[in-house]
């Protein structure tokens, strides 16, 4: 009987995150599938994320999207100086970690593309799920491991010569008084081809959007925040473009009740 190749089905998509499509199986004669890596293990580490982002909204995002290739158990970032723009998603098993890194890799999340690696080490809560007998040794090895490597962890070594180096120009014998977050108003942000929507209803769709901006001509592409839903992103060809679509639907009452803010997006 001849081999049959069925194709797993498509990730289902995230409002405002494009989902990433599969790469279509083929029969064995065609081409061999991909050997599995010699240091593949359940969880990823991703680097290149949008810093500008909240940490919350990233792992909620970087969940919403690996979900689809199985049990999520851990998504772990943070926000501080050595550590952000990075995160580790952990999956359930090496098969889920396998297909999520070979399909989204370099995917653009929040406009930066991923770049996703193997983990060097299972993470706890991947230790926690599958080898629950040994987590405690696990947790003393990893303790052990950052405290002899405190000293020579090239990041670290990095982040205090920078420290160090701010201290030897006098910057830490007076305390440099912190300057005001002075922002441009939105209303006199220069040209851009990406519009910036406020004051959107909760209950709006993508598609809304695309049929409200659509008659306006070189629309490219919309993207609404899965977690915060008053807010959208509208993207033109070029500046004019934008430009037009800004100044014919600012204030439009989308529901009947609400103006909605456009304006041009930060650059």
């Amino acid at each position: 009987m001849a081999d049959v190749t069925v194709q797993a089905p498509a990730p289902e998509p995230i409002q405002g995150i494009v989902a990433p499509v599969p790469v279509p199986a083929v029969a064995p004669e065609a081409a061999a599938p991909p050997a599995e890596s010699e240091n593949a293990c359940e969880t990823l580490y991703i680097q290149n994320l949008n810093e500008k982002i909240k940490t919350d909204v990233i792992k909620s995002s970087l969940k919403n999207l690996f979900k689809t290739y199985g049990d999520v158990l851990d998504v772990v970032a943070h926000g501080n100086l050595r550590m952000r723009g990075q995160a580790f998603v952990s999956f359930a098993s090496k098969d889920s970690a396998s297909r999520a890194l070979r399909d989204v890799q370099r995917f653009p999340l929040y406009s930066k593309p991923m770049q996703i690696s193997f983990a060097r080490t299972r993470s706890d809560a991947v230790v926690k799920k599958l080898d629950a007998d040994n987590y405690d040794a696990h947790k003393t090895q990893r303790d052990d491991h950052k405290k002899k490597t405190r000293y020579t962890n090239p990041l670290k070594q990095r982040f205090r010569a920078k420290r160090m180096a701010s201290e030897m120009d006098g910057a830490a014998a007076m305390p440099a008084l912190k300057r005001p977050n002075v922002q441009m108003p939105d209303e006199y942000l220069p040209p851009n081809k990406i519009l910036f929507l406020q004051n959107l209803p909760e209950s709006v769709t993508k598609e809304q959007l695309i049929a409200l901006f659509s008659p306006y001509p070189n629309l490219y592409e919309v993207r609404l925040i899965p977690t915060k839903r008053d807010i959208a992103f509208v993207e033109f060809v070029d500046e004019g473009s934008a430009g037009v679509a800004k100044d014919a639907l600012h204030n439009y009452k989308l529901d009947g009740e609400n103006k909605i803010k456009i304006t041009f997006a930060r650059k």
